[in-house]
């Protein structure tokens, strides 16, 4: 871990919220709004999810499964997204998905019309807004946390649900 955290104190807890009180609050807010109010089925917001994860790095994100309403994905679903272009048991949505969140991290200059055809042709603008915004924060935090080393001392508050 890059940052001095005081003895007992939780690592998330510390850099996100005391060491900068004005800023790491509100992007917990936005972190667990994320969560609480996403309308993709669990298994399209998983799909996303975890390609960022796997992008980032991010060794608590990759071991993380969100949990609604006492359902996770399946074991071995973190598998089937890392092969979303030849998985069988993932939907054109969760693909999409999949790929959209890979792109998004890595490749956003080449989101072409052909591309935005395709995720059109199974997602309305307003879920791709959201999955745009779900994206953006899983790719900053997720990322915040495994550059400054806390995603291996990473525990996340119990208002997102879990594995």
């Amino acid at each position: 871990m890059l940052i001095d955290v005081p003895e007992g104190k939780d690592p998330i807890m510390y850099v996100w919220g005391e060491m900068v009180p004005k800023i790491g609050p509100a992007a917990g807010k936005f972190s667990g709004a994320v969560y609480a109010y996403s309308t993709l089925s669990l298994r399209e917001f998983e799909a996303a999810r975890l390609r960022i994860a796997q992008i980032n790095g991010c060794v608590f994100c990759q071991d993380w499964r969100t949990e609604r309403d006492g359902a996770t994905v399946e074991d071995g679903f973190e598998v089937s997204v890392q092969n979303w272009p030849t998985d069988p048991t993932l939907s054109e949505r969760e693909r999409l998905a999949a790929e959209y969140a890979g792109r998004f991290a890595e490749d956003h200059h080449n989101l072409d019309d052909a591309f935005w055809a395709r995720m059109f042709a199974h997602y309305s603008q307003e879920e791709v807004v959201e999955l745009s915004m779900c994206l953006g924060s899983w790719i900053a935090f997720g990322r915040l946390n495994r550059v400054l080393g806390l995603d291996t001392a990473c525990t996340i508050p119990a208002t997102h649900g879990a594995r």
